[in-house]
């Protein structure tokens, strides 16, 4: 599943080709994905105005003029894609793609006033968008509970032991509890565990101060090397030119199982295991 930096790659992929334009027509191909899609989604949506592109955790949510927000979740398999037609103006940073016929997994059109679509493609339908009242956006029920954003300035040493005090739960499950940080996912608590020489196993609660503290510059530093590569492309990640993410080449432990690790003092190798269902990546000597 796609994780902060796959949907922030998107966003900023998004921002220059939506962010002021007029929705001249919206396409609903199927009445769901995941979920119903909201009542009246389409003419909603037809005629609105892009405010504004923002992220929160996983989410993208798009401010439209009339104070709704459109809010969208690539779930497992979702992408969005910009096609722009041939006859457009060339700019700097233009995307290219031809404007082909839907297909059967379009499930949503959005096409601006200059005839560029952005098209929401979602072979599972483990995605999906909502219509909500931008100055109540914070009570969305996928968003209500959310923990603070860990490249923002609520994200702090501090706030994360506040966090994890007490809790008899392994570290790498409490990181991907949604209420302690949002937008974390598999792979980036893997990495981010690695750098900071904790071991995915350790209970939460009993992980000193100073130690949390590495972890958060850790988790931060991981999440921006990752968006300044592009994400990780994984499976059906694309970014919203249809390009693939490269920070997968950068991986220290995930998907490295047998290979030595990456810290040049350390001598361990990458060891997996399971927990929760889910591959854990660690070293074997230098993550405690």
């Amino acid at each position: 599943m796609p994780e902060l930096p796959e949907v922030e790659t998107v966003r900023r992929g998004l921002e220059p080709v939506l962010c002021g334009r007029r929705i001249v027509r919206a396409e609903q191909r199927r009445a769901d994905l995941r979920w119903p899609l909201p009542e009246g989604f389409a003419a909603r949506l037809t005629g609105r105005t892009v405010l504004g592109l923002h992220r929160r955790s996983k989410y993208l949510l798009a401010d439209l003029d009339r104070d709704e927000t459109l809010l969208i979740h690539l779930g497992m398999s979702g992408r969005i894609l910009i096609e722009v037609p041939a006859s457009a103006p060339a700019m700097p940073g233009a995307f290219v793609h031809a404007v082909p016929d839907p297909g059967p997994h379009d499930h949503v059109i959005l096409t601006t006033g200059d005839g560029t679509r952005v098209v929401y493609n979602d072979a599972r339908r483990f995605g999906a968008m909502d219509l909500w009242p931008t100055a109540d956006l914070t009570a969305h029920p996928l968003l209500a509970r959310l923990g603070p954003e860990p490249l923002g300035n609520a994200f702090s040493g501090p706030g994360l032991a506040a966090a994890l005090k007490g809790r008899r739960t392994p570290v790498k499950a409490a990181l991907l509890d949604q209420r302690v940080v949002a937008g974390l996912g598999n792979i980036y608590v893997c990495e981010a565990l690695h750098r900071s020489g904790i071991h995915p196993r350790r209970m939460a609660g009993a992980i000193s101060a100073r130690r949390i503290e590495t972890l958060t510059e850790a988790i931060r530093e991981t999440l921006s090397e990752a968006i300044a590569a592009g994400g990780s492309s994984l499976r059906d990640y694309r970014q919203a030119d249809g390009q693939l993410g490269y920070f997968q080449h950068m991986f220290r432990v995930y998907g490295r199982e047998g290979q030595p690790c990456p810290r040049e003092t350390c001598r361990g190798r990458i060891l997996r295991i399971v927990q929760s269902g889910r591959s854990s990546f660690h070293c074997s000597r230098c993550q405690r």
